[in-house]
């Protein structure tokens, strides 16, 4: 069956080109860092209540998915990277994007306080409102801080997460936060560096564009060792531990290798192998925060079952 209609020539949107407005990549970070921090508070979450209360994560996050779609569609159709999204190659009208956005942040966030409690409610209202709102309409295409302050957004689900079982919020959970926090800019930097076109065609601000690439590689290595100490930091609180430790000594310094190649080189350098030591660090930054979340939950599980962990 033909996705166009024979009527009116237009397209008629599937059910997955709806759930790719909900960046369906983004949502599975988010899901992961919500899970754990949930899983590694001191207070155990009914399982039925666990799941419900994931599952609003879940459609929250896609919600400022299609939000942020929505409002970026101009855009998205500039850059490669984003020119096949739904809204920008037509097969979902920006009215409809805007809708699902406002229809899923309601629902998701009245069921987790009708699951939970409001102060976990609150958070994620407010995570999509600073994801949508300050990073999306007002942060990304006015400073080249925006990914430095807009990383806030990505940085809260685990906080939820905590807040889901615990009512509040605690040092683990803000150092929880503040590991994605610090993350995200050297993660994002070393992506601009070998897509800057892209932000360069869109006009949006990104450091390399608007200070240059010689200014992003020396903020990539200040926050790559800023992020260390953070890092490691968790690992001395409640929720850390030798295995926890132990990954994050290893994964900070192959982290720290990674951005100390990328500040030694300038343009010339990345154009010849064509950005290789820029993409291993933007790969490296991926695995970094998977693996300081799984070793959180490794040690969650061995307090759980009394096989070790800080007490």
């Amino acid at each position: 069956m033909s996705d166009v209609s024979v009527e009116t020539g237009t397209y008629e949107a599937k059910m997955g080109d709806y759930f790719a407005l909900l960046k369906p990549r983004v949502m599975s970070l988010v899901i992961f860092t919500a899970l754990v921090g949930m899983l590694v508070a001191p207070v155990p979450v009914h399982p039925f209540v666990g799941f419900v209360a994931i599952l609003c994560i879940a459609v929250g996050a896609g919600a400022s998915g299609a939000l942020n779609m929505w409002w970026d569609a101009d855009i998205d159709a500039k850059m490669k990277r984003t020119v096949g999204r739904p809204i920008p190659s037509g097969r979902v009208q920006p009215g409809e994007a805007l809708g699902i956005g406002l229809a899923l942040s309601g629902f998701s966030v009245v069921l987790l306080a009708l699951a939970t409690n409001f102060f976990a409610a609150g958070l994620l209202a407010f995570t999509i409102f600073f994801y949508a709102v300050i990073y999306s309409m007002w942060l990304k295409r006015s400073t080249p801080q925006n990914i430095v302050i807009g990383g806030a957004a990505g940085a809260f689900p685990p906080m939820v997460g905590w807040a889901v079982a615990t009512g509040g919020a605690s040092i683990e959970s803000v150092l929880m936060f503040a590991l994605i926090f610090m993350w995200t800019p050297p993660h994002f930097w070393s992506l601009a560096l070998f897509v800057k076109t892209d932000y360069g065609d869109a006009g949006v601000p990104m450091l390399n564009v608007t200070h240059g690439t010689r200014s992003t590689r020396n903020h990539i290595l200040v926050y790559t060792f800023l992020l260390a100490p953070v890092a490691i930091g968790l690992g001395f609180t409640s929720i850390g531990g030798p295995i926890y430790l132990a990954t994050a000594v290893v994964m900070n310094a192959w982290f720290l290798k990674g951005a100390y190649k990328v500040w030694k080189r300038d343009d010339a350098d990345a154009e010849a192998d064509k950005f290789k030591a820029e993409r291993a660090v933007f790969k490296t930054s991926l695995y970094y925060l998977f693996a300081h979340f799984v070793a959180l939950l490794v040690e969650g599980i061995l307090r759980t079952t009394g096989a070790g962990g800080v007490a």
